[in-house]
Parts: structure tokens; sequence; C-alpha cells
């Protein structure tokens, strides 16, 4: 439940044409929109070696965009051996690596985690039936100390895939956004003031990573939202920016400050980690929030087709 600290209300609701910032008024507006995005998976592969010196290597042919690919794969892994994440180390991006998916559809936290930790475990068993073959004990005993009595590396690969449990669950993230902006009458120019985004989106495995993902498509949406503008051509019918010359994108300037609220389930639908994909999910919303919180403040429609974004933004 969201507390009304976290977007207070200072204006009545219904007050939708409220004066602020004296002497020079602005209109006040809020708006809210639903998020949802589908929990997405493909066939994806790792592998796991255990080294005796102590570290395991962690390899798939998937690849880090800045999403935190690294982190989340070493923290599976760490979690499944029972090793310090410091003695792990991550391989991506090769395709001579076990086959993984695109940095696309939000999945790859979804399909490559669960192939990490079938690795993993893949790995540890190995270790265990190797050193009892060599008479040790290896019950209970610490993985470094198993590692220790290696003379080779051990590795092993897995692949993981989706079942059909997409056939029985409807399998998604969702989410709320809250948006407050202010809008000079005489100039047009619309401020974004406050954001806060709360989401559930299966376990998250790395608080840190999945706030920025959040926060990421959220400035995704807003630059949907104030910064773009299809021009047609209605004499051949085509795009005539359809070009990233003339894509604007949001910079510091043109984003407040976010408040990212993350629900924490455990959807084992989806696979036996329960995470489901963030990089897009946040995005959804985020034009209908802010169209919304225009039409709030301003008690006319946010966009016409003749004149589809007549307003420029400005942020605080």
């Amino acid at each position: 439940m969201l507390s009304p600290r976290r977007f207070r209300v200072r204006l009545a609701a219904t007050q939708s044409r409220a004066w602020l910032d004296a002497p020079r008024p602005h209109y006040l507006g809020w708006g809210m929109a639903s998020a949802t995005y589908p929990g997405n998976r493909s066939p994806a592969g790792a592998r796991v070696r255990l080294i005796p010196d102590g570290t395991a290597l962690v390899q798939s042919g998937t690849q880090d965009i800045g999403t935190g690919t690294y982190t989340v794969m070493a923290q599976v892994a760490a979690d499944t051996l029972g090793l310090p994440l410091d003695r792990i180390r991550v391989q991506l991006g090769d395709t001579t690596l076990p086959e993984a998916p695109i940095s696309g559809g939000s999945q790859t936290v979804a399909s490559v985690a669960p192939a990490v930790r079938e690795a993993a475990a893949a790995a540890l068993a190995k270790l265990r039936v190797a050193v009892g073959q060599h008479g040790g004990q290896s019950g209970d005993e610490p993985i470094a100390t198993l590692l220790s009595r290696l003379a080779q590396p051990i590795e092993a690969v897995a692949q993981a895939k989706p079942d059909d449990t997409n056939k029985h669950f409807s399998i998604h993230g969702f989410g709320a956004h809250f948006v407050e902006l202010r809008i000079d009458p005489d100039f047009g120019e619309i401020r974004v003031a406050r954001y806060v985004g709360a989401f559930a989106a299966g376990r998250v495995i790395n608080a840190k990573t999945a706030r920025s993902q959040m926060i990421g498509g959220i400035v995704y949406g807003l630059g949907m939202a104030l910064l773009e503008d299809s021009r047609l051509d209605r004499r051949y019918g085509r795009i005539v920016n359809a070009n990233i010359a003339e894509y604007l994108m949001p910079v510091h300037a043109d984003v407040p400050e976010i408040e990212v609220i993350l629900l924490d389930e455990d959807e084992r639908q989806i696979s036996s980690l329960g995470a489901k994909g963030m990089g897009e999910l946040p995005m959804v919303g985020v034009a209908a929030a802010v169209a919304n919180a225009v039409f709030h403040a301003t008690g006319s429609g946010y966009a016409t087709a003749d004149h589809p974004r007549q307003a420029r933004h400005m942020s605080t």
C-alpha cells in the first residue's frame, strides 16, 4: 500500500487549476497510471567452473548492457555454491560460451539466472563426488576446503528453458505511476516536479540494480511523454523526422527526483528463482500518467491530431 507520505497531496484533488509559486503562478497537476509487462523467458545456457584456488568462473553467452547482469549472475552463483561474492568471476558476451538470449524483452535474469543456478549446483555435486572418490569427506565441509583438494578444475554446463506454465498462468509484472507537474500558463512549459513509481516484478535479487532499472525505465517514459514528436508528411503519409539526429533524450535537467518502491514477490511460476524482468515494465504507463497530470492541471487534452505536443517541458 502506498503511504501518504510517499506522495503527499497538498491541495484538494478537485482543484485542477491550482496556482503556485507566486508571484509567477503555475498550473499544478497530478496524474497516475498503471503498468504491466509480460514475464518473458527464453532458453539459456551457462557453464560454471570450480578452480582449485577457491574461485569459480561463470560463463554465458548473454551480455551486460549496463543493467547489472554481471553482478546478478555472480550473486546467483555465490549463493548456490556458498562462496563469497569476491571469489566469483563472470564472463559474458562471447559466442563461444553457452548460448543465451539477447538483452531484450526484459528476459535476461529470468532466462539466464536459472541456468547459472543449475550449472553451479551440478558443478558442486561433481566436486563432492570427486572428493569422495579420493577418500575425502565431502559432507558438510566448506566448498573452499573441498576445492583445495582438487588437482584439476571441475565444470558443469546447464541448459534452462521455460516449460508450458505460460499456457496455464498469465505471468506479468505490475506497477503504478504517480506524477506531479507544473505548467507555465503563458509559455506552456511543463515542469515535472515529483515522481513516484511502485512495482511488483518478482523476486528482487539485487535491490540496487533493480532500482536503477526502474529509474531508467521511468526516464525513458518521460522522454516519450515530453520529447517525442512524430511529424507526418500528409502528402505522402511518411514520418519525416524518423531519425536519431532529431531524437531528443532526457538529460539530468529534465528529470526530477524519482522515488521507486519495489514490492518483493516470489513468482515461482516463471522460474525456480522467482525473478521476472524489470527493464521495460517501468516505462509502460509513464506517458499516460503525464498526460493525465496535464489534463488535471489544465482541463484540456494533452494532444490533438493537428498539434501533437504544443507544450514544451522544463523540469525543476
